[in-house]
């Protein structure tokens, strides 16, 4: 039940109405009713889902300005247009400096925190599951007639907060190439053709296993599955697209009850070769274990029953695992023409702004504390106790608490993979800067914020 007593004033207009709490009861991440077949599932939830996406829609548009606001002369690795600005919302009166002068004790006891800095819930947070931005699901069914569209939900956020799609792919054993991708969505209709003559067998046969369907929790076989037809299931690179991510949602499948599972926002498989922790608890230490599980837990929300039932399919270590993670541990950074060696600027290719933002990245920002050069992450996770700044509260069937411990994520191409936070409740680097400024309690200026994003624009 959701504890009405613990909302802030303005946000008790998002609670649950009676007719919706119902729905929740017979949420959608239940199993079916024994009695209840197929076409009566379908009827049910396709009459449930537009009162859950306008509640979605509502809350979105009560945290976030969501106009597409492109930042001048700044784009991503294949020219699509970074979003520029704060979208966070504010309180009536309350600007960013004067809640930055508050203690977090002030700030939770009135109540001040903006409610985009709170967990974004899931689309559906009652039901989860893998869904994807509908230019992914148009691409797909175009070149395999293979449908990734769920007929009780869909993705909520604009494409212009979204990564460029399809993204470009560099490798690491062919710089010379540039953007091996020709432009076009690797999928199993194509990838022999664009990779046979970059690739070894090894690694290929290894990108094939990741365009590959294999059943998932809701796009498999079964009865209550959550498309209209039987399906194949989803590919790896479904979500991370072109070795990337196009920002498809899940809720993670290692948190009880169901209200404190996150909402996940699909990292990208760039520079996977120099990372060490994997999975949403980062309790994996290779991308083989990573691979080797994914399709065992988190293809099926943690249930090994449901994974048994609906058809997981077991990688073997030698043959197939070590192949998919050869081929992850060569996708690259984009380049980074105005870093050295050492991922730093190099004055001479740099502006002024970035220069100044790339000393408060090192100094007053402490933001190399956690990410540092060259690739801008320590490997490690570090808790960000933002739950100090606000009060428990239930939103949407997401309960806004602890997050716990974080994953420092590199931030080496940054601008190509918004939204950030690892539940995409930051749309901007703007939106980014101002939530760390108010937990690391900086206390930065104007211009020091704005110099700061020039700088990550640049890594």
């Amino acid at each position: 039940m959701i504890d009405s007593s613990k909302f802030p004033r303005r946000l008790l207009g998002l609670i649950l109405p009676p007719a919706l709490m119902l729905m929740a009861s017979a949420s959608l991440f239940a199993q079916p009713a024994a009695e209840e077949d197929f076409s009566a599932l379908v009827k049910r939830l396709q009459t449930e889902k537009p009162a859950f996406a306008q509640r979605q829609q509502t809350l979105l548009q009560q945290r976030y300005d969501l106009a597409d606001h492109p930042a001048q002369g700044v784009v991503m690795s294949s020219g699509k247009p970074v979003q520029d600005g704060v979208r966070v919302r504010l309180n009536r009166g309350m600007t960013w400096e004067s809640l930055a002068a508050k203690s977090p004790e002030e700030i939770k006891n009135q109540q001040l925190w903006p409610t985009g800095f709170l967990p974004l819930p899931h689309p559906h947070h009652e039901a989860g599951g893998m869904i994807f931005p509908k230019f992914l699901i148009e691409e797909t069914i175009k070149q395999n007639d293979r449908d990734l569209t769920r007929f009780d939900l869909d993705f909520d956020l604009p494409d212009h907060f979204l990564p460029e799609f399809p993204a470009p792919i560099f490798l690491t054993t062919r710089p010379d190439l540039g953007d091996v991708s020709q432009g076009k969505l690797v999928t199993l209709d194509n990838f022999n053709v664009l990779f046979k003559d970059i690739l070894n067998p090894k690694q290929l046969e290894g990108l094939r296993l990741l365009v590959t369907p294999f059943p998932q929790q809701q796009f498999n076989a079964t009865e209550d599955r959550r498309s209209l037809k039987a399906h194949q299931g989803v590919a790896c690179l479904d979500c991370h697209a072109n070795g990337h991510t196009n920002s498809a949602t899940h809720t993670v499948g290692d948190i009880r009850p169901n209200e404190h599972r996150h909402r996940i926002d699909t990292p990208t498989l760039r520079g996977l070769n120099i990372q060490r922790l994997f999975g949403s608890q980062r309790a994996l230490k290779t991308v083989e274990d990573f691979t080797e599980f994914e399709q065992r837990a988190a293809y099926f929300d943690g249930i090994p029953a449901d994974a048994a039932r609906k058809g997981t399919n077991v990688l073997e270590r030698g043959s197939q695992v070590h192949f998919m993670a050869e081929f992850q541990s060569i996708l690259d950074f984009p380049p980074a023409p105005k870093l050295n060696l050492f991922g730093k600027l190099v004055p001479a290719k740099a502006s002024a702004s970035e220069m100044r933002g790339q000393e408060v990245f090192f100094g007053k920002g402490q933001c190399a504390t956690c990410h540092t050069p060259p690739y801008y992450t320590d490997n490690l996770m570090h808790n960000l106790k933002a739950e100090r700044f606000f009060k428990e509260v239930t939103i949407n069937g997401r309960k806004a608490s602890a997050d716990g411990p974080i994953k420092t994520f590199p931030l080496r191409g940054i601008k190509d993979s918004p939204p950030y936070l690892h539940d995409n409740r930051l749309l901007t680097l703007e939106d980014t800067v101002e939530f760390f400024n108010l937990v690391l309690e900086l206390k930065l200026n104007a211009q020091e914020k704005h110099d700061l994003v020039a700088f990550m624009r640049a890594l």
